[in-house]
């Protein structure tokens, strides 16, 4: 679930220039045994929080069920993906007749409130079979997921904005795989990351908190006889996840000077804390790479009052340490279950990641070449 992608230059003299981005996003995964009747005439699946959604967006949207299941065939153990392509299930709201305080700042509960509806008490070990019949053998375990059948959307007057499920990050995924396909050739060594695990604290075997990256790197080194260590010495890094556009409702959310609005070009962000990985040397190399691609830059830091997310970004540089700017596309509702962001931002970042991976970094006596 985790993907790294690289190619060798003809002529190679510089580093690596990287970008990573994540694939999960906030959702609900189904529990081992899942099927349990509710109240007798029902059936509801088991499941738990992934990551920190926005519990409400949930509610009264047709889901369905996605991931990998691990069966049973020829006598080994497969590896399946399997997405069920059919309305299967809907998280049911309580009518606000017996909930009186649902638009009261309810608090949700995924014990009682987040359970999903799956059928009828006929219904009772026919998930199973679907699944089975979805990945062509019994199942020995799985990783499965709740998602949304709702479709993405472009809206607005000029059709400037786009809702859909998972844009974070799957904007930023695009936007940097996009750049590594669409680059020209460079001196220095193009590696693209997506790693799985970002929401639950990367803390995984594809997650990039895990040696993936550095262990790939030092194959490729070695695979090249090159000295790892002096190719760091020449490498930078893109941490991609998307950032808070200002609020049309909530103004007040923002920092007042770096409150980066949608369809204003890319955002680079900043935190004195390290919770992004921006610094004034990584956001020069960054700007740079943009002005050549004639894409816009905006900036964000949280309101000073306001804790905020971190990114991969901080959690990479502890295996790999390499300057490292952070960046992101701005989007409303981040981790609502149907978010939306800006059509022409998703451009920019296509652009300026086609300069990125088209760039060759060097550095000497101090100061970084970009040409």
């Amino acid at each position: 679930s985790s993907i790294i992608a690289f190619r060798v230059p003809k002529n190679l003299k510089g580093g690596f220039l990287m970008a990573a981005a994540h694939s999960d996003s906030p959702t609900f995964k189904i529990k081992e045994n899942p099927e349990h009747p509710a109240v007798g005439h029902y059936i509801q699946l088991n499941t738990e929080k992934y990551g920190g959604s926005l519990m409400a967006t949930w509610f009264d949207r047709p889901l369905s069920v996605a991931g990998r299941v691990l069966v049973q065939q020829d006598g080994a153990i497969a590896v399946k993906p399997v997405a069920v392509e059919e309305d299967l299930l809907v998280i049911p709201s309580v009518a606000i007749h017996m909930n009186r305080s649902a638009n009261d700042g309810y608090k949700w509960n995924p014990v009682s409130d987040t359970v999903p509806l799956v059928g009828s008490k006929e219904a009772a070990g026919k998930l199973q079979q679907v699944l089975e019949e979805a990945a062509g053998g019994k199942i020995l375990g799985h990783d499965l997921y709740l998602y949304i059948r709702q479709k993405a959307t472009v809206w607005g007057l000029e059709e400037e904005y786009i809702s859909s499920a998972a844009l974070d990050d799957l904007q930023c995924a695009w936007g940097c795989t996009q750049g590594f396909l669409n680059a020209g050739e460079s001196s220095s060594l193009p590696v693209l990351c997506v790693f799985d695990s970002e929401e639950v604290g990367s803390n995984s075997m594809q997650g990039a908190a895990s040696m993936l990256l550095p262990d790939t790197l030092e194959r490729i080194c070695e695979a090249l006889e090159l000295d790892l260590k002096q190719m760091l010495a020449q490498s930078f890094m893109v941490s991609a996840d998307n950032a808070h556009a200002a609020h049309p409702n909530h103004p007040e959310y923002a920092d007042a000077g770096n409150a980066p609005v949608m369809g204003g070009g890319v955002v680079l962000k900043f935190n004195a804390s390290q919770r992004y990985t921006t610094d004034g040397l990584s956001a020069a190399i960054f700007r740079k790479v943009c002005a050549e691609a004639g894409v816009k830059v905006q900036s964000y830091c949280n309101r000073a009052d306001i804790a905020g997310g971190s990114t991969l970004g901080h959690i990479s540089l502890t295996h790999v340490s390499v300057p490292t700017a952070d960046i992101g596309l701005p989007q409303l509702a981040m981790h609502s279950c149907f978010e939306t962001a800006g059509i022409q931002d998703a451009i920019y970042l296509e652009d300026a990641m086609a300069a990125f991976y088209s760039c060759s970094l060097e550095v000497s006596g101090g100061n970084y070449i970009l040409k």
